[in-house]
């Protein structure tokens, strides 16, 4: 099964050529630890924090910059993955998860300050944006955000 997963900048010169790799290899290790098991359509937007602190503006009224954000196409149950739930791609027969952007500049900046590097922080963001995609959210300190982060190291843990 092959995920269409769509990857643009920007804009030219954001550096971090590797990234797009590490964002595929991302996105379909969470969506197999979900158990999708149909081909679906991600797309990626990266970007630097004025690119994203713009967007984070305009559609959640926040004016600062923030490290990923996710656009679910879907309103999907977390953990229980229903593909009669989800848009189709009329070309392609994809299911469309919606879309994600990721500060390459916040991302290096973040993998600086957790000591674990660039790499690392782009697999994670990305994991994060995938289980936003899929119906998860982190809204609260309740159960939600529980469940969130117990799949986020499920699948990290993975990973390394």
């Amino acid at each position: 099964m092959e995920h269409e997963i769509e990857i643009s900048r920007e804009r030219t010169g954001l550096g971090h050529n590797e990234a797009a790799g590490l964002i595929r290899k991302a996105v379909r290790r969470a969506l197999d630890a979900e158990g999708v098991d149909r081909p679906c359509l991600v797309s990626v937007l990266l970007t630097d924090d004025e690119g994203i602190r713009a967007v984070n503006r305009e559609f959640r009224g926040i004016d600062r910059e923030t490290d990923v954000l996710s656009f679910p196409m879907n309103e999907l149950t977390p953990g229980h993955f229903d593909p009669d739930a989800c848009d189709v791609d009329p070309e392609t027969g994809a299911l469309m998860l919606g879309d994600m952007m990721i500060s390459l500049e916040r991302c290096a900046a973040q993998g600086e300050e957790f000591s674990h590097g660039f790499g690392r922080e782009i697999r994670y963001l990305t994991v994060h944006s995938v289980l936003h995609l899929l119906g998860y959210d982190h809204v609260d300190e309740g159960e939600m955000k529980r469940q969130m982060r117990a799949r986020e190291k499920a699948i990290m843990g993975d990973a390394e």
